[in-house]
């Protein structure tokens, strides 16, 4: 059995791919060859946002993949800016009309803040606006588990304070180097599943001298070992590619990293981003 066959079932017995496809700047004309491709090599999670702005050409690939709907896992995300329940609202069905489905599987919160003010100000209202409209979306069958991005240990707790639905999913950047143990086992002890976004950190971590040593000794890449360790911390693993042969052997990661590699992944605290530290979620707030 492949790693792509393989799933978590969340806290409301929806099952996920443990291993999917993430669809982050791939161009919307480019996208439905990508996710197209990523179905016939056997990934069956793919997971955009309406801040990708590919969300047309994502579901373009999904209805055209020749693979039944069901058979598929697909997520999207409310734009981090949207902290207002009607907006919310509009916005859920502005995604499904984009993609082209009656339903999608999971549906995220971007971030607790606006991208421009990620890691501000006070949004603690306008969260459990929009929460209350996807558990609205959830309820009325347009979104089969609901989650968030991005939040911390308070801004779920803010969350839980008022919400008749515990969030499914928290989609975090996780990765060897940037391992956010704490929230982790914060998330694990109130059944939230943990999907690991990045895992390759941006292709940062392919330079890291350790990782690159650690790599040779499995026999593998650096991606296929910075994947394993994402899916061996019991997350749900999101590289993303549009690469057809990068998919595939982003799926060969048949092996066990030693409870001692682990150990060393987990401590690493070595990533400069470079150029993608002007992305928000890498900037080190």
């Amino acid at each position: 059995m492949s790693i792509l066959d393989e799933t978590y079932t969340l806290s409301n017995d929806v099952e996920v791919p443990k291993l999917g496809l993430g669809t982050w700047f791939i161009d919307d004309d480019k996208a439905a060859d990508a996710v197209r491709a990523a179905v016939q090599i056997g990934y069956r999670n793919i997971d955009t946002a309406q801040a990708y702005g590919n969300e047309r050409g994502v579901g373009e690939g999904v209805r055209t993949s020749r693979v039944p709907r069901d058979e598929l896992f697909i997520s999207t995300k409310l734009a981090a800016e949207i902290k207002d329940y009607d907006q919310a609202l509009a916005a859920i069905d502005g995604s499904l009309e984009k993609l082209g489905l009656d339903r999608v599987d999971l549906m995220l919160i971007h971030s607790p803040q606006p991208w421009d003010d990620f890691r501000g100000g006070d949004y603690a209202q306008g969260n459990r606006e929009a929460w209350r409209a996807l558990e609205e979306a959830h309820r009325a069958g347009k979104i089969r588990s609901i989650g968030v991005s991005n939040f911390q240990q308070h801004d779920l707790e803010n969350i839980l304070e008022g919400a008749s639905v515990v969030p499914h999913v928290n989609q975090l950047l996780v990765h060897a180097g940037n391992t956010p143990s704490e929230l982790l086992a914060y998330c694990e002890s109130k059944r939230i599943l943990v999907e690991a976004y990045s895992p390759i950190a941006h292709g940062a971590i392919l330079k890291n001298a350790e990782v690159q040593a650690m790599a040779k000794k499995y026999g593998v890449s650096v991606p296929q070992l910075c994947i394993r360790y994402t899916l061996q911390l019991g997350t749900v693993s999101l590289p993303k590619t549009a690469n057809p042969e990068h998919m595939r052997s982003n799926a060969e990661v048949d092996f066990e990293i030693s409870r001692d590699d682990m150990d060393v992944l987990r401590e690493l605290r070595d990533v400069d981003y470079g150029e993608h530290s002007a992305f928000p979620v890498y900037s080190g707030k």
